[in-house]
């Protein structure tokens, strides 16, 4: 697997995905970020995965893919090692057991997980419609002020989306 890629597009993603990680994972694979390099939607570029069985959050994004493959390595470390990077291109390599990242005079080594032992992400179920960005945030900010903050009762620290027709109701309490 080799791939190249802008540093702020992979900062952000690498950032969106590993926010969904968890602090003590049942499992240390699921402690991990899942690097896809190949072509996804007819374009070279990465998919950014992570998963604990409860939560998973998925990135596609365009990067020049030179070999394609799959690895499994520290989400949280691979965060911090991106937020500290030059604002040069990274390239990513994988060799043998080992992912090396360079950007610019910056080179770092990670140990990479076993991929087979990563769970399957479940399927995104079809679109139903569509919303504006701003819209939603909008009225997720609304809805979040209702939710709870205890985390003895994790049911009621969610917030409830409902789908009817061409209407969102958003519930919290």
């Amino acid at each position: 697997m080799k791939f190249t890629v802008e540093r702020d597009v992979l900062a952000d993603a690498v950032a969106w995905t590993a926010r969904t990680l968890p602090i003590r994972p049942s499992s240390p694979v699921l402690s991990g970020l899942l690097i896809e390099a190949g072509s996804f939607e007819g374009a070279d570029g990465l998919q950014l995965s992570t998963f604990d069985y409860d939560t998973s959050a998925r990135a596609t994004l365009n990067a020049n893919v030179s070999a394609e493959g799959k690895v499994l390595v520290s989400g949280r470390l691979l965060a911090d090692i991106c937020r500290s990077l030059p604002n040069k291109p990274v390239e990513v390599t994988l060799e043998d057991k080992k992912v090396s990242l360079t950007c610019g005079a910056a080179r770092f080594s990670l140990q990479t997980m076993p991929v087979e032992d990563y769970p399957t992400l479940p399927e995104m179920p079809e679109a139903r419609g569509s919303v504006s960005s701003d819209l939603f945030a909008s009225s997720v900010s609304q809805a979040v002020t209702a939710a709870g903050r205890d985390d003895m009762l994790p049911v009621l620290t969610g917030v409830r989306v409902e789908l009817q027709g061409d209407t969102i109701a958003m519930l919290a309490t």
